[in-house]
């Protein structure tokens, strides 16, 4: 183990969280190896706030739709419409284009790509972890190969294996199982023609049902991805049939008949582990820290904020030697974006519980006090503060909808 190549950082999984960490590490000129399994794609909606393609030096050509609103389906099939005001939009991306980008934009910066799956990690006679991995080699084959890393930034996912090996505590979070399937848009479709499919899909407006037949406890989507879709749902009912629901919700759209590019299903984190490092050398960070918003299930800007924050956590424990730094990845987080995933985890917990108080908050969505502190909330990534008198506003309606007050 003596002649080992000895990095820096070794960041384990190449996803945004992954990827930003890698970046923003080699930029400072620290030694990185981002090792990653290729052709791995998670399923998501693929979509972005406008604040993340600003902080994070997004290109204009990854974004390839920009949604002007939501279109939002109850239990009895009523529609609440959502536009974004002033010109405001959410943007699209296709992760599989997305992901590769930002994997070679740290390549670029000096990170080292490796192809490759990881193992388990072991410790040399120095102290020094140890990253055992297995990489395919010219012939196919895999071999068993291994680095020596200072630290080590674990972004594998929702099943983190560098979580359960060296976190305690991790692998306790409940999840969402969620799936998608990837379409090609008929030309009728698009070109907004009379076509039946015309009728139902909006590739300006990403479409959210909150009905039982398409997730018992979630919510189903389709986001329109400009020649293509994302068509997917989330349940954390093992026994519910996550792609007889998508087929369901093809059908519904008519889109049950359009070519399917590629399918997907991964494990979606319900809330942020209550610790992402391991007092020595090992921090977390995107799906692995858990930072999956509850409600909305929105993971990249999490995901890419949390990888920022890992990056800065290790430059500062390999500065100083202290190992305490590790753990300011998950103090910041929680400092800037922990009274958001309260707050959702509170309204998943409540208005997702059935399809009675399901109809209830689709009612509410189409208060105008919701849909501006709602689209500015997310696009801004903070409560929004600037409007008390709103905020008691939608506080008193609430109420109303939950002591059924209101009818929906």
């Amino acid at each position: 183990m003596t002649g080992l190549v000895t990095y820096d950082t070794v960041i384990v999984g190449g996803g945004p969280a992954g990827s930003t960490a890698a970046n923003d590490l080699a930029k400072r000129g620290r030694t990185v190896l981002l090792l990653d399994r290729a052709g791995r794609i998670k399923p998501c909606g693929g979509a972005v706030p406008p604040i993340l393609i600003e902080d994070f030096g997004i290109p204009d050509h990854l974004i390839v739709a920009r949604v002007g609103g939501a279109r939002i389906f109850s239990p009895s099939s009523r529609r609440v419409d959502m536009p974004i005001q002033d010109n405001g939009y959410v943007g699209m991306v296709d992760r599989d284009v997305f992901d590769e980008w930002l994997r070679e934009r740290a390549k670029s910066a000096g990170a080292v790509r490796v192809d490759g799956r990881f193992e388990y990690l072991s410790t040399d006679a120095d102290g020094i972890s140890i990253v055992n991995y297995r990489q395919r080699t010219s012939t196919g084959d895999e071999e068993m190969r291994a680095v020596r890393a200072r630290s080590i930034v674990g972004a594998d996912g929702a099943l983190s294996a560098i979580a359960r090996q060296a976190v305690p505590g991790a692998g306790r979070v409940p999840y969402v199982f969620a799936y998608h399937e990837i379409i090609k848009i008929p030309v009728s479709a698009t070109a907004n023609t009379g076509a039946t499919v015309a009728k139902t899909y909006d590739g300006g407006k990403c479409d959210i049902y909150y009905q039982g037949a398409f997730s018992p406890d979630f919510y189903a989507w389709i986001f329109p991805h400009g020649d293509t879709a994302s068509i997917g749902t989330g349940s954390a009912h093992k026994g519910f049939s996550l792609r007889s629901a998508v087929g369901a919700l093809r059908a519904r759209s008519g889109l049950e008949d359009a070519e399917t590019v590629r399918r997907e299903g991964a494990p979606i984190p319900l809330r942020p582990l209550k610790k992402w490092d391991n007092g020595r050398d090992v921090v977390l960070a995107g799906d692995a820290a858990g930072v999956v918003a509850p409600a909305s299930g929105e993971g990249i800007f999490y995901a890419m904020t949390g990888g920022r924050l890992a990056a800065d956590a290790v430059e500062l424990f390999l500065k100083t030697g202290d190992a305490r730094s590790l753990a300011s990845a998950r103090k910041r987080f929680m400092r800037e974006h922990g009274r958001v995933f309260w707050i959702l985890g509170i309204m998943q917990r409540f208005w997702y519980r059935s399809d009675k108080r399901r109809e209830r908050f689709v009612s509410m969505c189409s208060d105008r006090d919701v849909q501006r502190l709602t689209w500015e909330s997310y696009m801004h990534k903070q409560l929004v503060r600037k409007a008390p008198m709103a905020h008691v506003r939608i506080f008193v309606k609430d109420m109303a909808h939950l002591l059924g007050i209101v009818t929906p």
